[in-house]
């Protein structure tokens, strides 16, 4: 893992390749117990027979928000347990974003205690006073740690931060070394990359790409937070092949490669069930019940309660009949 003193150098080394987002698979009554068996799985599937070099933990995915404390410290340790036993040189990323600083702290302290590579602190879901209230929140966690820090901008927020505000963040807190763009705004992106040339910035939408944004150094070589085990198997790489030729600068093989394995309208098949909850269309969520149905579509193990906790609600008969066919003409299944 690196310190704050060499996040800056060790991200740039070391942020690479396909990250995957975990979600948590749920047992027993309401789904209030972890199936860890089915966790410690897709870990191993990962990282193991996938051999994606990044890990993403207790993020949106694996709904950090219906999580208590002890639960999602338990997650990190398992999949760094069984991801370094995987590949002993697997990235491991935590997301320790909570609604109050000192519980974020303590999620801080602890990715720093087990041995995570670095957390990602997502803009306060709650009562953020703007960009300078974000500031404060980075400069409490950071100034009682001792980690590489990333910001994870998210609308599902309800607050994204300005490529002004996100620049200021990295300016100030010497340990902030990356960031997530996730609210699918590149314009936004290439003004941070202009204001903050050495902040490491993954973008969400994939456009920017195979518009050979990696090449002009405008994002970073890595995909930080996908669930790329929802876009391949072991069988058919498809994702993979098509990252490894983003990252070689093939950019018009890419594109051919993207539309010819149909990787470039997979999403637009899937629908909005992965970030949009039809009830409230206007808000982006992580919709932990479609990630687990898709994953489940593959042969992977969701745990006995595949559906979210509160307060997200279960995904309807037509989200898992869209979503199967998008894999069927995918071609990840029959």
């Amino acid at each position: 893992m690196a310190t704050a003193q060499e996040a800056r150098e060790w991200a740039r080394e070391h942020l690479r390749g396909i990250g995957d987002s975990l979600y948590t698979p749920f047992c027993g009554p309401d789904g209030d117990d972890i199936d860890w068996d089915a966790y410690r799985t897709l870990v191993r599937y990962c990282v193991g027979e996938l051999n994606h070099p990044l890990l993403w933990c207790t993020s949106g995915v694996g709904e950090f928000w219906a999580l208590t404390m002890e639960e999602r410290k338990r997650l990190l340790e398992v999949a760094i347990e069984e991801g370094r036993a995987a590949n002993p040189d697997v990235v491991v990323q935590a997301c320790t974003a909570a609604t109050s600083a000192k519980d974020c702290l303590e999620l801080t302290r602890h990715a720093q205690e087990v041995g995570a590579d670095i957390v990602y602190i997502q803009t306060p879901m709650m009562e953020a006073h703007g960009g300078a209230g974000v500031l404060r929140f980075f400069r409490y966690i950071a100034e009682r740690t001792d980690i590489a820090l990333g910001m994870f901008n998210s609308p599902s927020s309800g607050y994204v931060l300005t490529p002004a505000e996100s620049a200021r963040i990295y300016e100030e807190i010497p340990a902030v070394c990356a960031t997530k763009e996730g609210a699918f705004r590149p314009a936004a992106s290439r003004r941070l990359h202009d204001l903050a040339p050495g902040l490491l910035v993954w973008e969400c939408d994939r456009t920017v790409y195979r518009a050979g944004w990696l090449r002009d150094g405008i994002v970073c070589p890595a995909q930080l937070g996908t669930a790329g085990y929802l876009m391949e198997t072991p069988q058919r790489r498809v994702f993979t092949e098509w990252w490894e030729l983003i990252a070689a600068d093939r950019l018009i093989e890419a594109m051919d490669h993207a539309r010819e394995s149909r990787l470039d309208v997979f999403d637009l098949e899937v629908g909005p069930w992965f970030t949009c909850y039809p009830g409230r269309a206007d808000y982006f969520t992580h919709w932990g019940s479609a990630f687990k149905y898709a994953a489940s579509v593959l042969g992977l193990p969701v745990g006995s309660y595949p559906h979210s906790r509160p307060p997200q609600v279960e995904l309807p008969a037509e989200g898992r009949a869209q979503i199967e066919a998008a894999y069927k003409r995918f071609g990840l299944i029959d």
